[in-house]
């Protein structure tokens, strides 16, 4: 079975969009939300390896949610994205529990896996 992956963004387009390019790859989406309550409780429910997070969702920003999958067991490995450039994030992608940030422009499943193997 391919990596169990929870998709949080309130783009429905973007959702499906992400979930096509994720399962042709073999990943296997158990979940998504559109809003960050609705996402942590998704993973609560779904035990999600990974959980891909837009960083502006309508409810709880990206980093918050982050924090909130953190303290899960089992705890699901965190991407952020967003369609706006890291830079304007500053200090908070550093600080974040996340494994990493990806803009929505540059998401695929290479650089997901890229991502999650580590430097």
């Amino acid at each position: 079975m391919g990596l169990r992956v929870l998709v949080i963004d309130d783009n429905d387009d973007f959702r499906a969009a992400v979930r096509q390019l994720l399962e042709r790859r073999g990943l296997v989406v158990v979940a998504e939300a559109a809003a960050g309550a609705e996402g942590v409780r998704a993973a609560q429910a779904h035990a999600p390896d990974l959980a891909i997070v837009d960083v502006q969702l309508p409810d709880l920003d990206g980093f918050a949610v982050a924090e909130q999958l953190g303290a899960l067991a089992p705890t699901p490995a965190v991407i952020l994205t967003s369609s706006l450039d890291p830079a304007d994030f500053g200090a908070l992608l550093d600080t974040s529990p996340a494994l990493g940030f990806i803009p929505k422009a540059q998401l695929s499943a290479q650089a997901i896996e890229t991502l999650i193997a580590g430097p």
